[in-house]
């Protein structure tokens, strides 16, 4: 490898491990590499900075954070929490079952993993430790339960890496639904049995009656429509995945005429926060293009294919030693510019053992979630944490049981193929 390479690579390292903000780093560690080879012209530095942006799939990104941000201001969140207390409120755990399907249902309106668990501990956690929950199981299902969010569509980092691996959206939104399904079954019969054995009640003893379901399932009837319309309307080619983002804000907007809760206000607050977010997101992206430019002219995914592929001949053993490699990185690098840096270098050499793409991605995806939720750095945790004042220490020992979980999900999404691709072979 090029010794200028190395040097890159060292530095944009340490940025991250010092906090710099990731597409600083990423585009340190590019500089001094365009600085010190003389061979590389520093003109490409911009134009693969700027061109990395221009992709038409990467409009779905702000159309679905806009369309999230905008569901938040309909009262839609207050409504299809009513429908799961109503639905789950049998079940032992009452409000910590209540919040992990919400961040199911949720994760297919808002498609933010932060923005949904800022949500739930300020609106969930005060009134779970009322009821008797203590701070640390309250903080760790809501994070928990908050990856779901981008692994139910529209997530942005199916787009993102749609994008970047030249994968159907579609398809993957697709894989996504049944992935997002086992997660939040699996976590809610955790929640089951950890909150049977501490003594945690259900809401209600008496069964509803049709009236309250009625009640309560009318008001998030049409939200629900949502993911629907998205995944339908793609399948059925009315629309692409960039153009279902457009109709996703139409939809919200409609909702929010129908509710009479979004106010002017709140539509100029709803855009504002959307190009902060759109903001960061694209400076992570084209950060991440130059350093994969550097990458591509120094050949490395293709030598690195060459060397797994004669040191590993079993695809199984591959797939095992990518789990634990994304799993380490996730620990310390923000998912977004891993998978930018990553995939180009990891999803030919999938390709090459004859491992199904959208599992492929789906394996990446869902090892990005597992890593905003560990420490050291794992920004669902500090999130969480940050705002139901929980100590880190105390939510990673209680996280441990999750953790586990969440390790069987992988597994199960690793070696039996058909959780990641039952759904696509059925609509596709």
């Amino acid at each position: 490898m090029n010794s200028i390479l190395i040097a890159a690579s060292i530095v944009m390292l340490v940025l991250l491990f010092l906090k710099v903000p990731v597409y600083l780093a990423v585009l340190g560690g590019s500089a001094v590499y365009f600085v010190c080879n003389p061979s590389a012209n520093a003109i490409i530095f911009a134009q693969q900075a700027i061109t990395g942006t221009e992709s038409i799939s990467l409009l779905a990104i702000p159309f679905f954070v806009c369309a999230g941000i905008f569901m938040n201001y309909t009262g839609v969140t207050k409504r299809i929490m009513d429908f799961c207390s109503v639905i789950t409120g049998r079940m032992h755990g009452g409000l910590a079952q209540v919040n992990v399907l919400l961040s199911t249902l949720m994760g297919g309106l808002s498609g933010s993993n932060l923005a949904d668990a800022a949500m739930e501990a300020k609106m969930l956690v005060p009134e779970m430790e009322r009821k008797g929950f203590s701070k640390e199981f309250s903080s760790v299902v809501t994070a928990a339960s908050a990856m779901i969010t981008p692994l139910i569509p529209p997530g942005i980092a199916m787009i993102l890496y749609g994008c970047i691996a030249n994968v159907s959206i579609g398809k993957l939104f697709m894989s996504g639904l049944g992935i997002g399904t086992l997660l939040c079954v699996t976590m809610m019969i955790l929640v089951r049995f950890v909150s049977k054995k501490r003594g945690y009640e259900p809401l209600r003893t008496e069964k509803v009656t049709p009236k309250e379901l009625g009640t309560a399932v009318k008001p998030a009837i049409l939200p629900l429509c949502l993911p629907i319309i998205i995944i339908g309307g793609i399948r059925l080619g009315v629309f692409t995945a960039t153009e279902a983002g457009a109709v996703a804000i139409i939809y919200a907007m409609v909702l929010g005429l129908v509710y009479r809760e979004m106010k002017a206000k709140d539509l100029a607050q709803g855009l504002k926060e959307t190009v902060c977010t759109t903001a960061s997101i694209m400076l992570i992206v084209s950060a991440a293009c130059v350093f994969s430019w550097i990458l591509t002219k120094e050949r490395i995914p293709q030598q690195l294919t060459e060397w797994i592929v004669s040191t590993i001949d079993n695809k199984y053993v591959f797939l095992l030693i990518i789990n634990v490699f994304l799993l380490i990185v996730g620990m310390f690098i923000e998912g977004n510019a891993s998978m930018i840096i990553l995939v180009p270098l990891l999803a030919p050499i999938a390709a090459s053992y004859g491992i199904n793409e959208i599992q492929f991605a789906m394996i990446y995806i869902f090892n990005n979630a597992i890593g905003a939720l560990s420490p050291p750095m794992g920004t669902l945790m500090f999130v969480t944490c940050g705002i139901t004042k929980c100590k880190t220490g105390k939510f990673i020992r209680e996280a441990v049981p999750f953790y586990i979980l969440l390790i069987i999900n992988l597994l199960l999404i690793t070696y039996v193929p058909v959780f990641s691709t039952g759904l696509v072979s059925l609509f596709y």
